[in-house]
């Protein structure tokens, strides 16, 4: 009854409607124009009465350059255009733990960790943070093994503070007692978590490294070792900066500022500034050229309880194999960076399956053939003076030595045929992952500082993309073919028992096939 009562109301109120237009003499439905009722006007000519548009045009030069200047005591500025509220500002500095040969290791860990502590116009960290929230900012320090990066992003009505904090963070800190003993225990607590965490992958990085360039330059210790903590005070630390925190080893980079309020802004408060440790005056730099060595490290490690719960991670096997490739500034670093691509891979979770898209030749050839590997990813760590391409794979310690070959099999298939559609995939995939990075602001600085820092200018984009297009199946087949000549770098973790020997693994890379020697037992 009530649903009839209620249809009931709702048909009254649409026929007191449709009445109410019959009543006041409008028309019972919509009246439609016609094409009769207008001039018939194609789209191709302009509309009458209306103005004619005024389109933005272009000189044809690239009008988001990066502009370089360099301050009369060495040091670089350099900025990119990018509009919008906010900017990130930072100092870059030519040092790290590469550096580090003739000191005692660690200093450029213990610098990352002391980064935005007291300086001579601050009195703690968090006089840093209130300055900066000011102005909507952030700060973070971030070193490598050759670069150390000091960078703030935040409003860029701000920049000339966010300029001399920078300055002052840089040349000027303070290194008081106290915040050198907090250092102490957050690297101390770092290098725990580093042996603790369940992804290997930081570790195994640091261990190839150590393989391929054995006591020197890029193969010293990135972390602080734990016998150096203690040892590691102000006068170290003073020597080291008074040798490598140079201006003329310094770029001042700038994304969403202009060129020359951030020059201002450098010459005010980088120029003629007296760090804390003193006049530097004339010191001797390492200029060594990194020497690779080839090799192998091993750790043997208890992997069965590395993630407990509910649901742990089996115990695996981790073995990364590298090759010296090249450095950056080489017109090979290109060809190899599309070899890198078109490795690609990944973890096994992810691995197969209808429209997953992955068609780089670690899924296809390994982990969707293979269900017992966990993990086959390919990385390519490049320097100004060399270069290394690794695959890292996991799998069940049972498995070692066919995963081994496996390995050494795709990196014989490397100097093999190239495919034409595979190639062009992954050049495809690397301009989108390049182009796809410098969406963002921070990265966009970075890559301005580090490239300013390590060639004085900056390729653009479309200079890279053009390079990228430019990539030939049998530029791929050289630069691989040169590779596969060099000694191995293995590293190793895990349950080793199952391992082969380093002399074995080099032999099945410089086989036709990529086998590992066959082993004969009299007695099983």
């Amino acid at each position: 009854m009530a649903a009839a009562v209620f249809v009931a109301a709702r048909l009254l109120r649409g026929s007191s409607a449709w009445g109410r237009r019959r009543r006041f003499g409008l028309p019972a439905r919509r009246q439609f124009s016609n094409g009769g009722a207008y001039t018939n006007i194609p789209l191709s000519t302009p509309l009458p009465g209306v103005p004619k548009p005024v389109f933005a045009t272009v000189d044809g030069q690239e009008k988001f350059e990066t502009k370089v200047t360099t301050l009369e005591n060495g040091l670089r500025v350099a900025s990119q255009n990018k509009f919008g509220q906010f900017c990130t500002v930072g100092i870059l500095i030519n040092s790290g733990s590469r550096y580090e040969a003739k000191y005692i290791s660690g200093i450029a860990h213990f610098l990352e960790k002391l980064a935005f502590s007291s300086t001579a116009r601050f009195d703690s960290k968090d006089e840093i943070l209130l300055t900066l929230e000011k102005h909507g900012g952030i700060c973070d320090c971030q070193t490598s093994r050759d670069t150390t990066m000091y960078a703030v992003s935040a409003d860029s009505r701000g920049l000339d503070t966010v300029v001399g904090l920078l300055a002052d963070v840089v040349l000027q800190p303070c290194l008081t007692d106290e915040e050198l003993e907090m250092t102490r225990m957050a690297v101390q607590f770092e290098l725990e978590d580093l042996n603790m965490r369940p992804d290997p992958e930081p570790l195994l990085t640091e261990m190839i490294h150590e393989a391929a360039y054995r006591g020197n330059t890029v193969g010293l210790h990135r972390f602080c070792p734990p016998e150096n903590i203690a040892r590691i005070d102000r006068e170290v630390l003073h020597s080291y900066l008074r040798s490598y925190y140079t201006p003329e080893r310094m770029v001042l980079a700038g994304v969403g500022v202009e060129h020359e309020r951030l020059v201002e802004s450098a010459t005010r408060h980088l120029l003629g500034v007296q760090p804390a440790w003193g006049d530097t005056g004339a010191v001797a730099v390492d200029r060594s050229v990194a020497q690779y060595t080839g090799g192998i490290v091993k750790l043997e490690r208890d992997m069965s309880n590395v993630s407990l719960g509910p649901t742990p991670i089996p115990e695996l096997t981790h073995i990364m194999v590298g090759l010296e490739s090249c450095s950056f500034l080489e017109d090979d670093f290109i060809p190899f960076a599309v070899l890198n691509m078109m490795m690609g891979g990944g973890g096994s979770f992810s691995a197969g399956g209808p429209g997953k898209g992955m068609f780089s030749r670690l899924y296809l050839n390994v982990l969707n053939r293979h269900h017992w590997m966990y993990n086959a990813t390919s990385y390519h760590h490049s320097y100004e003076d060399t270069g290394l391409l690794c695959i890292h794979a996991s799998a069940d310690p049972r498995q070692v030595r066919e995963m081994v070959e496996i390995i050494t099999k795709e990196f014989i298939l490397m100097g093999g045929t190239v495919d034409v559609v595979e190639l062009q995939r992954a050049k495809t995939q690397l301009m989108s992952m390049l182009m796809m990075n410098l969406e963002s602001r921070p990265v966009i600085f970075e890559d301005v500082g580090r490239q300013v820092l390590a060639t004085h200018s900056r390729k653009l984009p479309h200079e890279l993309c053009a390079l990228i297009r430019n990539v030939k199946p049998e530029d791929v087949k050289r630069v691989a073919a040169k590779m596969l000549r060099g000694k191995p770098a293995v590293a190793a973790l895990g349950d080793l028992s199952g391992l082969p020997s380093y002399e074995h693994i080099q032999a099945a890379l410089s086989s036709r096939d990529g086998r590992l020697p066959r082993m004969y037992r009299l007695f099983r």
